[in-house]
């Protein structure tokens, strides 16, 4: 596979592309993202389908400059979709083709299923979830999949979509028509379609989930795995639903997105109601993302293997953390971990936090080795993108943030309110974080014996004096080191 490659995809409302370089084998990180509204869709509807000539020449516009991008940043290859629109355009083989003579670009034209199949990849390898029903909704269509334990089990496209309901029923005022027209449509979807969790994708959901965020003053300015409660919000979609313009800007949906938000509203309503679904999780990833993974897993039956991830492999790449001390520092902190339990009685879900608090621990250090964990707290939190909840990526941060603290204050996580980890847990991660590293301060990763007898913790191993003079700075336990 190309070591960067660029992924266009033409929907009814948006041509976006994306850039990808892989850091590894699997591993990779997103070089550039950009957008343009061409809404090539425009017009169609009330034409049978047919792309206008004035949308044709919007696309091709950006379609142009989108390569001058990928060329910019040496792209090796270029994956370009088209969906809804193009797709149900009788005259879509003339766009291709002048797509194609123009400016060189071959375009695929993927059908609904293939569509629901992109988002389904990208939501099942990086949401940290292993069940529940994506939901794309786009300009001519809306795409659903089911997925069970990571696995696509079905998939179906309907013609469900933001520019169509506009142009046949919001611009003539006709609500009650589009409420009409989304239940039959959605009346078409399988009857094992049924789930507590959505996966939401695509810009409507993006868009009100960044409203939400800003109505309930949500602590991290992240949209990536962002969940909700839909009884909860109930009421707000109905007052997107029924919003003037003036109150759409004020909940904060930008310009370019007032005259389909509330109809992308309208759908998600509807479909939470007939999937009989609780929770909606926010994806910031979708079809250009899925189109990358078909690519790079293509070989792997579309899943990364059990146990990787390519946030903490792109991130072990990118600021080339020793994997030798790495990986001797983490099994250490889980051993200390288990052989601690007595006394700190905390779950065991939170060895996966401690795990990868150890393996990324030195990322920072290629920054400013004075200040590393503070530079390695703001990169987890703001990279460890995929397969984690916004309460890991504040846990994991959080331990190598105040690893050094004895005590940590009510202050230091008040800015995270409902998602803040709790201070005890944290506290005693912490603890296990810092004993580690004290243990393991000659950088020699030697082999220790542990041993936990009356309360004390009782080390064995050579050449521990460096260790010693620091254990007396945190007595949260009873240890004794005994030098062999």
């Amino acid at each position: 596979m190309a070591k960067i490659t660029a992924v266009i995809d033409i929907g009814s409302n948006s041509v976006r592309m994306a850039v990808f370089k892989k850091t590894s084998h699997f591993g990779f990180v997103l070089l550039k993202e950009i957008k343009s509204r061409v809404r090539i869709s425009e017009g169609a509807y009330e034409n049978g389908g047919e792309l206008q000539e004035f949308a044709i020449n919007r696309a091709i516009n950006a379609l142009k400059e989108f390569l001058l991008i990928a060329k910019s940043l040496k792209a090796r290859k270029i994956l370009a979709v088209a969906t809804s629109a193009v797709r149900d355009a009788p005259n879509k083989s003339i766009f291709l083709s002048k797509v194609k003579k123009e400016i060189g670009l071959n375009i695929k034209v993927i059908d609904g299923k293939k569509e629901a199949f992109f988002g389904a990849v990208a939501s099942s390898n990086l949401l940290p979830e292993n069940n529940g029903i994506t939901i794309d909704i786009g300009g001519g269509s809306t795409e659903f999949a089911l997925i069970q334990d990571k696995k696509i089990i079905d998939k179906i496209s309907l013609k469900l979509g933001t520019v169509r309901l506009k142009e046949l029923f919001f611009d003539k005022n006709d609500i009650e028509g589009a409420k009409q027209y989304i239940n039959s449509e959605l009346s078409k979807l399988p009857t094992n379609f049924l789930s507590n969790k959505i996966f939401g994708i695509g810009g409507t959901i993006r868009a009100l989930s960044k409203a939400i965020m800003k109505k309930n003053e949500y602590p991290l300015d992240i949209l990536h795995g962002f969940n909700y409660k839909f009884e909860k919000e109930q009421k707000f979609f109905e007052l997107v639903i029924n919003a003037t313009d003036k109150e759409l800007k004020s909940f904060g949906f930008k310009d370019e997105r007032l005259d389909v938000i509330k109809e992308g509203t309208l759908i998600l309503f509807q479909s939470i109601k007939k999937l009989q679904a609780k929770e909606v999780i926010t994806s910031g990833v979708g079809v250009r993302e899925g189109v990358f993974l078909s690519d790079l897993l293509r070989t792997a039956n579309y899943m990364f293997p059990k146990n990787f991830n390519p946030s903490v492999k792109s991130i072990e790449d990118i600021y080339q953390i020793d994997k030798k001390t790495s990986n001797y520092e983490t099994n250490l902190a889980l051993k200390l971990f288990d052989i601690l339990k007595p006394l700190h009685n905390i779950d065991d879900n939170y060895k996966k936090h401690l795990k990868y608090a150890m393996k990324l621990s030195m990322a920072g250090s290629y920054i400013d080795f004075y200040s590393s964990h503070k530079h390695t707290n703001y990169v987890l939190l703001n990279s460890l993108n995929y397969g984690f909840t916004h309460q890991d990526r504040i846990l994991i941060s959080k331990i190598i943030r105040y690893h050094k603290k004895k005590k940590i204050k009510k202050g230091d996580l008040s800015l995270y309110k409902e998602i803040s980890p709790d201070k005890n847990t944290l506290e005693i991660l912490c603890y296990i974080f810092w004993l580690t590293k004290v243990l393991n301060t000659n950088l020699a990763n030697q082999k220790l014996e542990l041993k936990l007898k009356d309360n004390t913790l009782f080390i064995k191993g050579n050449n521990l004096y460096l260790a010693k003079e620091e254990l007396n700075k945190n007595k949260k336990y009873n240890i004794n080191l005994i030098d062999s």
